[in-house]
């Protein structure tokens, strides 16, 4: 599954003002909520409160500066996602203890799970490769964010 499928243009946030893990997941849920094709916006606090428990049963920061907080959602009725650079760090309580750089937040509708899945497969293998880990960094436009979905997508084996 491509990116670009998912990922919109204005939830692409390359200077997260937020500086705590709830914030920054509520300054990404917002952005993603400006499509109102996605939900309700006066769902965000639902949204918010339903990844804050998901983190709290285990941290989707699985290290090397990357997160990707995640939920299942029924009154989510499209697939979306953001993505957020924060330049000083986050604590998102990651498993190898250091701080968070690149957000990835993934919104998904309940009764799609397979969806969901492919999604979170699209979005680790691109967060394992240590270029596009480092590239989505030091990248400071939503343009040059832009640019690294296409290129990745670009390279991803079809299938």
């Amino acid at each position: 599954m491509k990116l670009q499928a998912f990922i919109a243009s204005h939830a692409i946030i390359p200077e997260l003002t937020s500086s705590t893990r709830d914030d920054v997941i509520r300054e990404l849920i917002e952005a993603v909520l400006q499509d109102e094709s996605i939900a309700d916006p006066a769902l965000a606090q639902d949204l918010i409160d339903s990844i804050i428990e998901r983190e709290k049963h285990g941290s989707t920061g699985f290290g090397k500066g990357v997160a990707v907080p995640h939920v299942k959602h029924e009154k989510i009725n499209k697939m979306a996602a953001a993505i957020g650079v924060s330049q000083q760090g986050v604590d998102f309580n990651a498993l190898d203890k250091q701080p968070v750089y690149s957000i990835v937040l993934l919104l998904s509708p309940k009764d799609h799970p397979d969806e969901h899945l492919q999604a979170m497969e699209s979005i680790f293998s691109q967060l394992q490769n240590d270029q596009f880990r480092k590239f989505l960094r030091q990248s400071s436009t939503r343009q040059e964010i832009e640019e690294l979905i296409e290129e990745a997508d670009a390279q991803q084996l079809p299938g």
